[in-house]
């Protein structure tokens, strides 16, 4: 029997994208010979992974977990291919499944997410799942991003339209009345629906404060505006735009007589704690990922040629 080592194993996992047991299997059943494991890979169907590495994978959902006790929480961007496959049960059975190893084991980032021992089933790591989940599914199946707060506060979670758009929230309080759960729950629709940019003014991307205060002052002097006036022109629109971006400063979407602040402060006298929105976290399927647009005409000349 041939000495099957640790790199070997993971020269033929970058090689085939099969998951690491499957693997390290396939070298055992062949004496350590790389070939022959490889085609023992695909003939079992568990290197197909590779094949579809280079796809794009724009569609999905974002999913949620949150404790019994609600104050741990995560949220999960898992993508797929097609819209068909991110509505099957077997893709949400492993998109839930991250969400939940987000939640509870804690990962610093990405790359030591796929690393970590499977919550729920130890002799795999996550990226063995994901390898499995697209050899299983079809599709190239990958996790984009999450979100994981824990608080002994508040967590709440939101997600919209089967997966579309999902939204994690942090309070800092020491009531979990009834009130301020719901209060949780309805600061999540409300980012879900307005997408602010910060919790609070001092927050704001100065950057694009100050791309905001130099289209304003164009517009100004464009219109003819005199100089001197046109700095407090300005400065009224900056007022207009925390308005706009700030979760804080938004009228609420149930009750346009209310600021987000003045429910806040409202449901914290109701129960005679201190309420502070920690922070917040807004994901839209697929948004930034560059889908591919495929030339139909140009593909039928192509194939004619």
């Amino acid at each position: 029997m041939a000495n099957i080592t640790a790199a070997l194993v993971k020269e033929l996992r970058e090689r085939t994208q099969a998951g690491m047991m499957d693997c390290k299997k396939a070298l055992m059943e062949n004496d350590g010979d790389m070939d022959k494991a490889i085609d023992w890979l695909r003939e079992k169907g568990l290197a197909q992974a590779a094949k579809k590495a280079g796809r794009i994978a724009a569609e999905g959902a974002v999913v949620q977990y949150i404790s019994e006790d609600g104050t741990v929480g995560a949220i999960v961007e898992v993508n797929c291919e097609t819209d068909f496959v991110a509505k099957t049960e077997n893709f949400m059975n492993f998109a839930n499944a991250v969400a939940k190893h987000v939640a509870l084991a804690n990962p610093a980032d990405l790359e030591s997410l796929s690393k970590q021992a499977f919550i729920d089933d130890a002799t795999k790591t996550i990226e063995d799942m994901i390898s499995d989940a697209t050899v299983a599914i079809g599709e190239k199946i990958s996790i984009r991003r999450f979100a994981r707060y824990q608080t002994t506060g508040v967590v709440s979670s939101y997600i919209h339209m089967g997966g579309k758009v999902g939204v994690l929230v942090e309070l800092a309080t020491e009531s979990h009345d009834e009130a301020v759960l719901e209060l949780a729950h309805d600061l999540c629709l409300q980012i879900a629906a307005a997408k602010p940019e910060a919790v609070r003014r001092e927050e704001v991307d100065s950057a694009n404060l100050e791309k905001e205060r130099e289209i304003y002052r164009a517009k100004a002097l464009e219109s003819g505006k005199p100089e001197k006036i046109v700095d407090k022109i300005v400065e009224g629109q900056i007022e207009k735009y925390y308005k706009e971006v700030c979760l804080l400063e938004q009228l609420f979407v149930k009750d346009g007589d209310k600021t987000i602040k003045g429910l806040v402060a409202e449901v914290a006298k109701a129960v005679g704690a201190a309420i502070e929105v920690v922070r917040y976290a807004r994901f839209e399927r697929g948004e930034g990922i560059e889908k591919r647009k495929d030339d139909l005409a140009a593909e039928i000349a192509k194939m004619a040629q």
